[in-house]
């Protein structure tokens, strides 16, 4: 798949029959709804493509994200919902017999999973497990911590449902289960497994799950989201209601780079443009346009026709290409987009 931006002539609602979305930034931020999100969400089934809501949190039952996002005016199931718990499970599985023992460090979202996978938990390193399993809650203490290290040395097998280093919060941002997970190996020095995004499991796992050979990624995440989009060869859609920014898109290394860009959740709704080059060395896209001399970045408008985002379209396309072709880009020339 191309390392730049992918040009869709169709709403990408028509061209993709099913769209993997993240929920926090994108669905939803914390508890608050996201202007345009439902009614975005809510066409995007109209025009017949499946949604799958895909979330690294590890310690909620599938059926408490389906009825947050219910209580939001965007109609979920727990079906329609993969948790990194359910993926560490499968991951587990890809290796382990049904009836494998398992230590669980994490919450109850992922003991389930486990369970439905046809594990055996135990609750000790004593128990001799095959392995480890690893998911964020806000419970977890040092002896939950040392317990999941004896295991590991005494060779159990070690997978986190995901590796983010930091958790939003309402008072700021906190360790999230990457911290917890790093503290594990610091004390064992074995490299964990993980299912989590930015890792492909997930995605493809739901891919399956719904039947399909396509997806579109939806996220606002470029290490998380577009990055396990990139890795698990699904197009992936950024959008600008979360964490990265129009300017990290620009500056994103190539294994991060999404496929199309949107301000919201409407651009599932409008074909995707991507920008040309002119003669001249400017990318083009609908009259805003960019190029870098000299290692530095700069725009132009001629008569645009288009929308504001072009101009990070055309932004991303020449710093892509320049730094493909070996080129340095001074960061500092590349301004605030959104």
């Amino acid at each position: 798949m191309s390392a730049g931006l992918l040009a869709c002539d169709v709403p990408l609602s028509q061209r993709y029959p099913l769209a993997l979305v993240d929920l926090d930034g994108v669905a939803y931020r914390g508890h608050e709804p996201i202007e345009h999100a439902a009614r975005s969400l809510e066409g995007a089934r109209a025009a017949g493509m499946r949604l799958v809501f895909v979330t690294n949190n590890a310690s909620r039952e599938p059926e408490e994200v389906a009825a947050q996002l219910s209580g939001l005016d965007i109609p979920a199931e727990a079906g329609d919902v993969m948790t990194a718990a359910q993926a560490a499970a499968a991951l587990l599985a890809t290796r382990l017999p049904a009836g494998a023992r398992v230590l669980v460090v994490g919450g109850q979202g992922l003991r389930t999973a486990v369970v439905a996978q046809g594990f055996e938990i135990v609750p000790s390193a004593d128990d001799a497990p095959d392995a480890v399993v690893q998911g964020f809650s806000p419970d977890l203490g040092w002896s939950d911590l040392a317990e999941a290290a004896y295991a590991v040395q005494a060779g159990a097998w070690h997978v986190a449902s995901n590796r983010d280093l930091s958790l939003p919060q309402a008072r700021g941002i906190a360790p999230g289960n990457g911290t917890l997970v790093a503290a594990v190996q610091a004390a064992t020095g074995v490299e964990p497994d993980s299912a989590g995004k930015p890792e492909p499991t997930m995605y493809r796992l739901a891919v399956e799950r719904a039947g399909a050979t396509e997806a579109l990624v939806v996220g606002d995440r470029l290490d998380t989201d577009l990055s396990g989009a990139r890795a698990a060869g699904f197009p992936g859609l950024h959008v600008l209601t979360g964490v990265s920014s129009a300017r990290d898109a620009v500056l994103a290394e190539a294994g991060m780079r999404p496929h199309f860009l949107a301000t919201d959740l409407r651009g599932l709704h409008v074909p995707h443009p991507v920008p040309l080059e002119t003669d001249d060395g400017w990318w083009d896209c609908r009259g805003r346009a960019a190029r870098v001399v000299d290692g530095r970045l700069e725009t132009r408008e001629q008569e645009p026709t288009g929308e504001p985002l072009d101009r990070v379209r055309a932004a991303c396309a020449a710093t892509w290409r320049f730094v493909d072709d070996g080129g340095v880009l001074d960061p500092a020339s590349v301004p605030d987009l959104g």
